[in-house]
């Protein structure tokens, strides 16, 4: 839980234009700030600022529920480090009634499809992907099939799609998991996305947004309907995100839980995990 102090703290710390990170953190009930904390500021000045927040965060815990394109409903549990990069995710389909476990470390990316696909694998519950023995091959299977593709996604560059944006709305307030905030809304372009990511923040933001700006325009997504909830501390609590893809609509709603709190992945047992890379290296022999 972080308090106002370590928030003023962390400001201090991280210098003028760098304030508090992505969210309340888990200080639900914490904060008595008002969700309209800085009066006149106009809506789409509120979500920019809301965005440049995201990009000093070291990680993220979250919750995605929706409906993607050629998936349909899905739900997602997600923690995310980005410095250093892992990830732990677990995905449900409503449609196969099946859910895919997926952890990414140290360069590799292990999927567990759950007993059925163990049937498959000898017994084993665990395929491991190494991302820099596979090559251009795994990529294509990250995106392709695997039930991945969702863990390729960052969460806090999503966030920041309508900056830059000049037609956002103010809805109203509304309370998200205990914590007072600003709802706006707005409609964005993938092709604003890239024009506002290109003008601000740093590479590592910039190519962040642009990995996520990617995997859109694979669904066949151009244009985006976002709503924004954001906190009084500038913070962005849940955002949504609707539109048309090539196999069909896109619809998903995703809330943040807590930020910069540690992130542990463990590396599946050895013997419980198909290294994918050493059984094509095998069949070339």
């Amino acid at each position: 839980m972080r308090s106002s102090v370590r928030r003023a703290t962390r400001r201090r710390a991280t210098g003028a234009g760098l304030a508090a990170l992505l969210l309340a953190g888990g200080a639900v009930g914490c904060s008595k700030l008002a969700a309209d904390s800085a009066p006149g500021m106009v809506p789409a000045a509120a979500v920019a600022e809301a965005a440049k927040q995201t990009q000093d965060i070291t990680s993220v815990r979250y919750r995605t529920a929706g409906t993607m394109p050629g998936e349909g409903k899905i739900t997602v549990e997600a923690a995310m480090s980005m410095k250093p990069q892992a990830m732990s995710m677990r995905k449900t389909s409503a449609r196969t009634g099946t859910t895919v476990q997926v952890r990414v470390l140290d360069r590799a990316l292990y999927l567990n499809g759950g007993a059925e696909k163990a049937k498959e694998l000898g017994g084993k519950h665990w395929v491991k992907l190494d991302m820099s023995a596979l090559g251009g091959l795994g990529n294509n299977l990250t995106a392709n099939g695997t039930g991945a593709a969702e863990g390729d996604k960052n969460p806090a560059a999503e966030a920041a799609f309508l900056t830059g944006v000049k037609d956002v709305k103010k809805v109203g307030t509304e309370t998200v998991d205990g914590v007072r905030t600003t709802h706006y809304a707005g409609k964005v372009t993938l092709a604003d996305v890239e024009a506002a990511a290109a003008e601000g923040g740093d590479k590592d933001a910039r190519e962040r947004r642009a990995k996520s700006v990617e995997s859109y325009e694979k669904m066949g997504v151009d244009a985006l309907t976002m709503d924004m909830w954001v906190d009084g501390d500038h913070d962005t609590k849940r955002f949504r995100m609707r539109g048309e893809g090539d196999k069909g609509p896109l619809d998903m709603t995703v809330t943040f839980l807590d930020v910069d709190e540690p992130v542990t992945v463990t590396v599946p047992p050895v013997k419980d995990t198909t290294d994918l890379a050493r059984l094509m290296k095998d069949a070339q022999g």
